[in-house]
């Protein structure tokens, strides 16, 4: 039988006992009412470690996750900040490198430990089931995984078609009203409407989308308002799609499957959005089994998959996480998309990072990462940055430093291009 508490009645020490490891949903899902106790209510419980995989909500910083010990699967959002050192020299986020799309099967196994899982739902419909809400994913694998589901049941939550939260799940219910978690659209420059110029050349009719949020996605949706009957299969949806949906130009018509749907992880963005969702039949939600799926993925003709980047070396090796000594992103599921959109019949795989980073003092094309390969080169379709777009599948070493160079920033281009000579003249 559900507990129902008000946030002020939450006592969390009545639930918890020292060891717990909680999950957290994640993104605009965050359930800020639960993660505020726990920040208040931690230390005094002792020995907890918890689980979130991005966070927008500013909630987390060092000075708080004092009261437990913090893991993601990188530093996204507002968790950039807690991966710098203290004054004893240690983080206060422990990174798992891990898919996004790899949690909920890491947590069903025992592996990623979930003892407790935290969550912020929509109230219930009238069967008593409630909506995941802004973000499904590895959601519903925790709450099946828990021994104990405390949920904060959010009237300000938007009741979004799919994945469902059934009543009997849930443990303690905290009922809430407070305005989800948002993130607003970045600002678009210059350098973000040059790159989206070259992305949108491949983009045609019928094209399906998967995407991320920022600058670069949102010009590109504004670059594809003269397309037809675009489609969307993606980890995560912006405010941009919202605008496409609207002018007709989303419609999901083409697709092989899940025609007139767009498929989707989890809803980042502004109210607009979230209006946009609510009881919409035009939009589902679903976990990471369904929405990274090879299997399903392979489906998709005309797949056009959108992923960015650190820096790339001139082979072709893509780093999305970490420069240098500052971890500054995390693995998410670029590797599941960039590998079905470079298979799929029609489709293309793009990675778009600007040609340089801190004012054009540093190139972004580079004769050797400085961080983790993210993706292989052996995955790596096309490369596109402000100066062009590099198609590099099926070329040998030699011709696709030649091509990145091509859109390295000129300034750049004489010192890569000596490396470029060295690969030419070694053959690898």
């Amino acid at each position: 039988m559900t507990l129902r508490l008000a946030a002020s009645q939450l006592d969390l020490s009545r639930f918890l006992k020292p060891g717990d490891r909680v999950v957290f949903g994640q993104a605009c899902g965050e359930p800020t009412t639960l993660v505020e106790a726990l920040i208040e209510q931690g230390e005094a419980i002792g020995g907890l470690h918890a689980f979130i995989a991005t966070s927008f909500s500013g909630l987390f910083t060092p000075e708080s996750a004092r009261a437990f010990r913090l893991s993601s699967m990188g530093a996204i959002g507002a968790l950039r900040s807690m991966t710098k050192a203290g004054q004893d020299g240690r983080g206060a986020l422990d990174v798992i490198p891990v898919h996004v799309s790899q949690i909920a099967c890491l947590i069903e196994a025992g592996i990623m430990p979930c003892d407790v899982a935290m969550i912020q739902v929509s109230p219930a419909d009238a069967r008593g089931n409630h909506s995941c809400g802004l973000i499904c994913d590895y959601v519903r694998a925790a709450v099946d995984k828990a021994h104990l589901v405390i949920a904060e049941v959010n009237e300000q939550v938007p009741y979004v078609p799919g994945e469902t939260i059934p009543g009997e799940l849930i443990d303690v219910a905290v009922h809430a009203s407070r305005a989800p978690v948002e993130v607003a659209p970045a600002k678009i420059g210059p350098t973000d409407e040059a790159i989206a110029r070259h992305c949108a050349e491949f983009i045609g009719d019928g094209a399906v989308l998967q995407t991320g949020v920022g600058a670069v996605p949102d010009a590109i949706l504004r670059l594809l308002h003269d397309r037809r009957d675009l489609g969307v299969h993606s980890g995560m949806l912006g405010d941009g799609l919202v605008d496409l949906a609207e002018m007709g130009v989303l419609t999901n018509a083409r697709k092989e499957i899940d025609r007139g749907v767009s498929i989707n992880g989890a809803l980042i963005g502004t109210r607009r959005l979230y209006d946009w969702a609510a009881h919409n039949p035009a939009i589902r939600m679903t976990p990471t089994s369904y929405t990274h799926d090879a299997g399903t993925l392979s489906r998709l003709s005309r797949l056009v998959t959108l992923n960015s980047a650190l820096e790339v070396d001139l082979t072709g090796q893509v780093n999305a996480e970490q420069s240098g000594m500052s971890y500054l992103g995390g693995t998410g599921g670029q590797v599941d998309f960039v590998r079905a959109g470079a298979r799929s019949p029609g489709g293309a795989s793009l990675i778009v990072l600007a040609s340089t980073a801190k004012g054009g003092a540093l190139s972004k094309i580079v004769p050797a990462l400085s961080g983790p390969v993210t993706t292989a080169r052996t995955e790596v379709d096309v490369i596109v940055t402000e100066y062009g777009a590099a198609q590099l599948k099926g070329q040998t070493l030699a011709e696709r430093a030649k091509r990145l160079v091509a859109i390295a920033h000129p300034d750049f281009r004489e010192d890569l291009s000596r490396a470029a000579h060295a690969i030419e003249n070694r053959g690898f």
